[in-house]
């Protein structure tokens, strides 16, 4: 088995705050602090990582460094958010967030990657919001780095 996990939470996933990916970010950031973290992926990348400690006025270098320092349960990540200056969590900015979130499209670069690794037709029998194509392409690489 291997000593790097790939995160298989989804996107699509939100915690008690409501917050879409957040508890995603939370598992790769913790996993990138225990140098656990597949490769390949980012504890804090350009995409929905972003977008969410953005949204929600985060500073990135602090979230990492209390992952790192603290190695919080989520909820208690989600406790020490809700402590933040500036942290932004009224219902119309979370509502806004997660549209967001769930309205994102891949490029169809990104797209026919992740169908055609998956061995799926491009066709548009399939979904292709960003969400459900990262959790394919999660599948995909868990089970190639776990399972076989």
């Amino acid at each position: 088995m291997s000593s790097k996990y790939v995160p298989t939470i989804s996107s699509g996933v939100a915690g008690p705050l409501g917050v879409l990916h957040l508890p995603r970010l939370w598992l790769k950031v913790s996993l990138e602090a225990a140098g656990k973290l597949a490769d390949g992926y980012p504890g804090i990348g350009a995409g929905y990582d972003s977008m969410v400690v953005g949204a929600l006025g985060l500073n990135a270098d602090a979230v990492k460094a209390f992952i790192k320092e603290q190695k919080p349960t989520y909820p208690q990540f989600e406790s020490w958010i809700r402590k933040q200056q500036g942290v932004k969590l009224d219902k119309a900015t979370i509502h806004k967030l997660n549209l967001a979130i769930a309205g994102y499209i891949h490029t169809d670069e990104a797209r026919k990657g992740i169908l055609t690794a998956n061995g799926l037709p491009d066709d548009g029998s399939t979904l292709s919001d960003a969400i459900n194509l990262n959790n394919l392409d999660d599948w995909y690489e868990f089970h190639a780095a776990v399972l076989k």
